[in-house]
């Protein structure tokens, strides 16, 4: 019997002979991560990170949604399987703020896990977290004259 071979061609032939329309990745829509508890970890991101709660749908496990910025949303999973097991100390997103001082000391009055502000090389501040299953967030301030970049 013989076995069938799988050719593998160059992606600039495919676009050649039409067979792939070019695609494009529009945005990022969601962070998703799990929690241990929702109640808890709802109040975190409401009350200490200032987040808009929004409507989630009714899945058939607790969670609970947020407004990450204009068009980003922030998913609390919890209860879906599984332990939950601590990712990489290095692993976090990034959230810009506004005024990175300002939110350095409303984190100390909230009593908040985080390091002090540092400033990156390219004269970005930052600011790092954890929430109280440990994931690391960071508020970040763009290099004076620069957009969003992270």
């Amino acid at each position: 019997m013989q076995k069938e071979m799988l050719t593998v061609l160059p992606l600039p032939f495919y676009f050649a002979m039409g067979n792939l329309k070019a695609m494009t990745i529009l945005e990022l829509n969601h962070i998703a991560i799990y929690v241990t508890d929702v109640k808890r970890s709802s109040e975190f991101y409401r009350e200490v990170l200032q987040l808009e709660p929004i409507p989630r749908p009714a899945f058939n496990f607790p969670g609970a949604w947020f407004r990450l910025g204009s068009n980003q949303e922030l998913h609390l999973i919890a209860d879906h399987g599984g332990p939950l097991f601590p990712s990489h100390d290095r692993n976090h997103f990034a959230l810009r703020a506004d005024d990175i001082e300002a939110w350095e000391h409303h984190l100390e009055r909230m009593g908040a896990d985080f390091a002090t502000r540092k400033q990156r090389p390219d004269g970005a501040w930052q600011v790092f977290l954890r929430d109280p299953d440990g994931h690391v967030i960071e508020l970040f301030t763009p290099p004076a004259g620069a957009g969003a970049k992270t």
